[in-house]
C-alpha cells in the first residue's frame, strides 16, 4: 500500500502547497489490474468506473482543510458514477477533471493508489463491479506518503 504521485503532482504541490487546491474539482477513475509503476504512466487494466460529484460532469471537492494531514471527501457531496465495465477493482487514479488521465505525462497532477477490501489506499466493501450498476464512494480520505 503506497500512493504514488506524478511528477506534475509533486511540482504543483510544491508551487501551491495544497493538495486540496490542486485536486479541487478532480475525478477518480477506478481500474482493474495493478497500478502502474509511476503515476506518470498510461493506466493499466480496464476503466471500470469514473467517480464525480453526483455522477455528473462536475468534479469532486474536498473539505476545506486537511485534518491531521488527511484530506477528506466533502461530506455534503455524493461521489458516484455508473459502472462502465464489469471487473475486479484493483487501483485508482485521482486527477484534475480537465486533464487527461490516460496519457503518459510528467506535467499532469495525478495520484495512483491500490484498492482492496482492507489495508489498501482505498478500501471497498466489494471489489466486484458490474457494468451499468450505480457506484457510490461514501468515504475518501487521502494521506500523502511521508517518504
Amino acid at each position: 500500500m503506497a500512493l504514488t504521485l506524478s511528477t506534475g503532482c509533486v511540482k504543483k504541490l510544491m508551487d501551491t502547497g495544497s493538495f486540496i487546491s490542486v485536486f479541487n474539482l478532480g475525478k477518480i477513475n477506478i481500474y482493474s489490474g495493478t497500478k502502474p509503476t509511476s503515476a506518470n504512466d498510461v493506466p493499466n487494466g480496464t476503466l471500470l468506473v469514473s467517480v464525480t460529484n453526483n455522477g455528473t460532469a462536475t468534479g469532486i471537492t474536498w473539505e476545506t482543510a486537511a485534518t491531521g494531514g488527511v484530506a477528506s471527501k466533502k461530506i455534503s457531496e455524493t461521489w458516484s458514477g455508473t459502472i462502465a465495465s464489469t471487473g475486479t477493482a484493483g487501483w485508482f487514479r485521482l486527477f484534475v477533471l480537465a486533464e487527461d488521465p490516460s496519457t503518459s505525462s510528467t506535467s499532469l497532477a495525478r495520484v495512483d493508489g491500490t484498492i482492496s477490501t482492507s489495508g489498501a489506499d482505498m478500501n471497498l466493501g466489494s471489489l466486484s463491479l458490474t457494468a451499468s450498476a450505480p457506484f457510490v464512494l461514501t468515504q475518501c480520505d487521502i494521506t500523502l506518503p511521508s517518504s
